[in-house]
């Protein structure tokens, strides 16, 4: 007899116990995003990031000179993969980091204050825009941080860190009645 096994999201049993009606300060799961890791070959790093640019319902986050992600919560995966395959394999190369990364979006008016416990970006406004992002530590683990709005943020991990993550920032926003849960 086969085994049937129930896909459960790697933060399933740390958002146990968080209240279910979000507060200001929420920290959102997202449960089953597109994360693509994609690199420009030399020569080609303009071109491929004013191509990402251009895509549909997709957020770009950089990495560093000619390394980006790619995130979306909409895009499926094969569709994401045929229009990086159509900017040519000679001048990029791309990873689907999708199963081996988790996508965490923190908001709320005090937002900077939380996160400035766990990274030493400077998040004020004027200097870390919205659209902009930057791998950074998170809690003393490698992440990617992304302003998205006025007072929200993102955060994408490692899968195997997405817990140490999580009950990190949960700890950091407990002064602010940071609640949790999938999104």
């Amino acid at each position: 007899m086969p085994v049937t096994y129930a896909a459960r999201h790697v933060l399933e049993d740390h958002i146990s116990g968080f209240e279910a009606a979000p507060n200001p300060h929420h920290l959102s799961i997202l449960r089953s995003p597109v994360v693509f890791s994609v690199l420009a070959h030399a020569g080609h790093e303009a071109d491929i990031d004013e191509a990402l640019t251009n895509f549909e319902d997709v957020h770009v986050r950089l990495c560093g000179p000619g390394e980006w992600l790619v995130v979306s919560e909409t895009v499926a995966a094969d569709t994401i993969e045929r229009q990086l395959l159509d900017l040519g394999q000679a001048r990029v190369s791309f990873v689907d980091q999708s199963d081996g990364r988790v996508v965490l979006s923190i908001r709320g008016p005090r937002v900077r204050s939380i996160l400035a416990k766990c990274t030493a970006v400077d998040l004020h406004p004027d200097l870390f825009e919205i659209g902009q992002s930057s791998n950074c530590q998170i809690c003393h683990v490698a992440g990617n941080l992304a302003r998205t709005g006025e007072d929200v943020f993102e955060i994408v991990v490692m899968r195997s860190f997405a817990g140490y993550v999580f009950d990190a920032i949960s700890e950091m926003g407990r002064e602010f009645a940071l609640t949790a849960g999938f999104a």
